[in-house]
């Protein structure tokens, strides 16, 4: 059980959230295997979403791409219900700003290209006091990663790696690079056709502000706030729910995106964490039009999906 407070969760029946949750998408599900502790597999992360009605998950892992597993489950699972969906991130374990990693994914059915996220420069200095991504057992020290020269300006490996994602209509995600990073990155990869921008966990290691998010979807991206964060009996909670609604008024209902970036060991799994932000929104004041943009239909049309065709409930019975 999540606990509740007044300002945060709504009393609504269990029967409403599940309505809403149907159709729900999850755009960062970290299921296993892992190097990292992991609650669940890719397999149960599956059937768990399959289950609730969802219409896709998105496995992603900092270490290896999951396209090829996505691929095997969805050959070889013949009651599969659910769009599975997966990328490659551009850490040092796939050798970095790696096009030809990029290609591979991109050929074997991926969609989306995280830049570096756990080896990212920028993610290496917040975590000087810390480790903020644990693994099982002690890695190689990674090699800090940035998209941008000693002058600010984007690599030149990186135009390349830009020019694929537009040719495939991928989407182009920040990974953990900083808000500084960000600016030069989308500018070019704007300019060089590509026309699907998301920005994970703006106020997590990326140091965005209210102002920045309002820049980012002026640009045409979107922006997705990981959950775990907000909701309650996570190890991880950082933020009041009164914080994430200030962050979906500062990109808009229409921009929002919230998923899980559940998975870890301890924390739940992201199903349950599903049904707690939908409480958690409900209590914030959304109504059920606006939640299912924020769990899934933003996501559909980030990632190019159909949306599916879903029974409107009434929130207030």
């Amino acid at each position: 059980m999540f606990s509740k407070t007044v300002e945060e969760y709504s009393d609504a029946p269990d029967s409403v959230i599940e309505d809403i949750l149907r159709g729900g998408v999850d755009l960062h599900c970290h299921s296993g295997p892992s190097v990292m502790p992991r609650s669940l597999n890719h397999l149960q992360a599956i059937l768990e979403a399959q289950e609730a009605g969802m219409h896709a998950v998105l496995f992603k892992d900092h270490y290896y791409s999951v396209t090829p597993v996505a691929k095997f489950l969805e050959e070889t699972m013949p009651d599969l219900r659910i769009n599975l969906l997966s990328g490659v991130a551009l850490n040092n374990t796939v050798g970095g700003l790696n096009i030809y990693a990029v290609d591979h994914m991109l050929k074997l059915g991926g969609q989306i290209v995280w830049m570096p996220t756990f080896s990212a420069a920028n993610h290496l200095r917040h975590g000087h006091r810390h480790v903020i991504l644990p693994t099982k057992e002690q890695m190689l020290k990674p090699t800090g990663l940035s998209v941008v020269d000693d002058k600010g300006d984007l690599k030149e490996e990186v135009k390349p790696i830009l020019d694929l994602i537009a040719e495939a209509d991928a989407v182009l995600s920040a990974g953990h690079l900083h808000i500084s990073e960000i600016w030069p990155l989308f500018d070019e990869a704007k300019k060089r056709g590509v026309k699907r921008l998301l920005v994970n966990h703006p106020t997590f290691v990326i140091d965005a502000t209210l102002r920045d998010i309002k820049e980012l979807v002026g640009m045409g991206a979107y922006i997705e706030h990981s959950f775990c964060m907000f909701i309650n009996e996570t190890y991880n909670k950082k933020f009041t729910g009164e914080q994430l609604k200030q962050l979906i008024e500062a990109a808009g209902v229409d921009h929002t995106i919230l998923g899980s970036d559940l998975g870890q060991a301890k924390n739940p799994h992201p199903v349950a964490g599903f049904r707690a932000v939908i409480r958690l929104c409900l209590g914030l004041g959304y109504n059920e039009t606006e939640i299912r943009k924020m769990i899934g239909q933003n996501a559909c049309k980030l990632m190019g999906l159909q949306e599916p065709e879903l029974r409107v409930v009434d929130a207030a019975k």
